[in-house]
């Protein structure tokens, strides 16, 4: 498995654009995406974590080298206040 935990600053008043984002992407059944988590901090309401889960490797790049992922991105974009920090890697645990 393979995904990413990617931290984002949400704009004010833009929370529940970023949960019907989320909520439109699991509907879609975006292939070989296994599951996504959001997380909002108790320390900073407006910072957000997302953590994604693939199948492979391969599946995880080809969504996002596609571009119905890309303009995903510029709509999930226009609710921050810059770009996320992702962290792409290997998932080890729990193992496949």
């Amino acid at each position: 498995m393979y995904g990413t935990v990617a931290r984002m600053r949400v704009k004010p008043g833009m929370e529940d654009a970023v949960m019907r984002l989320a909520e439109m992407e699991d509907a879609v059944g975006i292939p070989g995406m296994i599951a996504q988590y959001v997380y909002r901090m108790d320390a900073d309401p407006n910072v957000y974590y997302l953590a994604v889960v693939f199948e492979s490797k391969a599946a995880y790049f080809a969504n996002a080298e596609s571009p119905e992922q890309h303009a995903r991105y510029l709509d999930m974009l226009a609710l921050l206040e810059g770009e996320p920090e992702w962290n792409d890697g290997e998932i080890v645990y729990p193992r496949a």
